[in-house]
């Protein structure tokens, strides 16, 4: 098996997986839980899975945010909602969303779901907290949540090992921002937003990213380019190990394709996007 199959997984997966921050059924039910705006809830209901942790936790596995809009949420999240009525309800509003927007889903659920609960099961949790945490939660008896759950425990897997490696190649969460948005993975005032930096910071890690050779001009050099491909490299054979244990990851891939593109179709989750991730099958 070759390793860019992981990252073939991964433009499958995430979409089912991002329908939590962006379908207005995940957004009412991190609001019914008692989780005040946006951010609280992202905040609150991607970190449920670690427990009621203090800021510096969510700040450190979530990695790209500034400090300030990480503590602006936590912990005040925990006193509006328990992690654990947090968990009662992300996964059930997920599956919600995924059979208001994916045709057949229930099918492809029932096909891919143990699937991926075997890579979850086979997969090491060795400096993964994100991918642990998840790994660790009990699998839903509904298919199509228990689809979304495995599919949010290998994102978050993938995710645990790109910041090991961002964070190898001396990249903190604003620098490896920079640098995803000089070579156009991402866009720079879309990442503002998100992420909460200012642009005297984002001007500051673009010089600081200058100086190593990385970035000229906002846009990144040949430098800047063959290491950003190395960290995508790298952060997929960290991101294989687990779909070894299938007999046949191209298939679940293809199963999955329709899925990811009826969530792109939607229309609720960007196009340019903060994570990254491009449409299924686009380069």
């Amino acid at each position: 098996m070759d390793d860019s199959i992981a990252r073939d997984l991964w433009t499958v997966l995430e979409p089912l997986h991002a329908v939590t921050y962006f379908s207005p059924e995940c957004l009412e039910a991190n609001k019914d839980v008692g989780l005040k705006g946006f951010w609280m809830g992202y905040f609150g209901s991607r970190g449920a899975p670690l427990g009621a942790v203090p800021a510096g936790v969510v700040e450190a596995t979530f990695f790209g945010f500034h400090p300030s809009r990480v503590r602006r949420a936590v912990p005040d999240a925990w006193r509006f909602a328990s992690p654990e009525s947090i968990l009662a309800v992300r996964g059930v509003a997920a599956a919600r969303a995924l059979r208001r927007i994916v045709p057949g889903i229930e099918r492809a659920a029932a096909e891919a779901a143990p699937l991926l609960r075997r890579a979850v099961e086979e997969a090491d949790a060795a400096g993964r907290p994100l991918f642990g945490a998840n790994r660790d939660l009990d699998v839903p008896d509904d298919p199509v949540e228990a689809l979304w759950q495995a599919a949010t425990a290998l994102r978050e897997h993938r995710g645990d090992g790109h910041v090991a490696v961002l964070t190898g190649e001396g990249l903190d969460g604003l620098t490896s921002n920079v640098l995803a948005a000089a070579v156009g993975a991402v866009v720079p005032d879309q990442m503002l937003a998100a992420r909460g930096w200012t642009r005297e910071q984002w001007d500051e890690a673009a010089d600081a990213l200058a100086a190593r050779g990385l970035v000229d001009g906002g846009t990144a050099t040949g430098e800047g380019r063959a290491l950003k491909a190395r960290i995508e490299e790298r952060t997929d054979a960290l991101a294989a190990p687990p779909y070894r244990v299938l007999d046949d990851p191209k298939a679940l891939y293809d199963r999955l394709v329709p899925a990811a593109r009826a969530v792109a179709d939607a229309g609720e989750m960007p196009f340019p996007n903060p994570i990254g991730l491009p449409r299924v099958g686009a380069a």
